[in-house]
């Protein structure tokens, strides 16, 4: 049923312009919206948190399904469902669940487009964690990061980014945490690719 659903979703709602938005780098809204009302973006995400609570088997033959047909749309699925809504569910606390995992695992927040990104690639290291450059110092009652990713799915278009940076350098790969930033916040940019 979950691999019927999906390949009738990439037919009917990605395949139709899935060239034009490639050639003119368009980020896929309104396709990743109705992913949304699929319940899609939140597939492994546990009912309580506003997921569909399904099994890995599922996921992968919707992703599949979709990958056939528009690789962009897939991959933004993907980078929420299994980075982002996945950390958050294993490694979040509870508050963070209820605030960022529910509008995540079901895509939208006050009636708005709401998903996630993960930022580890930086220009100088690329995925490779232990080069990496952004910093996070411990001020206290918050930290402030330093530091440049990119390459970043969903990065434009996100409202919440699963940050990769450096508490302790001297620590090389222990000493990297990962921090929940919002869009929002002071400080935080998002640039345009080149």
């Amino acid at each position: 049923m979950i691999q019927k659903a999906a390949r009738d979703f990439a037919q009917a709602e990605c395949l139709p312009g899935v060239i034009e938005r490639d050639e003119k780098q368009k980020f896929p809204l309104r396709e990743i919206l109705k992913l949304a009302e699929l319940g899609f973006l939140g597939m492994m995400v546990k009912p309580e948190y506003g997921g569909a609570g399904m099994d890995t088997i599922s996921y992968v033959l919707a992703m599949e399904e979709i990958s056939k047909v528009d690789a962009s749309v897939s991959v933004c699925m993907s980078v929420n469902n299994s980075l982002v809504c996945y950390g958050i569910q294993e490694y979040g606390s509870e508050e963070q669940k209820q605030k960022y995992l529910t509008p995540l695992a079901q895509g939208k927040k006050n009636g708005e487009l709401y998903i996630g990104a993960f930022l580890l690639s930086e220009p100088e290291a690329g995925s490779d964690a232990t080069s990496q450059k952004t910093i996070a110092e411990d001020k206290g009652d918050h930290y402030l990061l330093n530091g440049t990713k990119n390459w970043i799915t969903n990065g434009g278009t996100a409202s919440v980014y699963l940050v990769m940076a450096q508490t302790d350098p001297l620590k090389k790969s222990r000493g990297i945490n990962t921090f929940i930033v919002e869009k929002n916040w002071p400080g935080v940019t998002v640039g345009r690719i080149n």
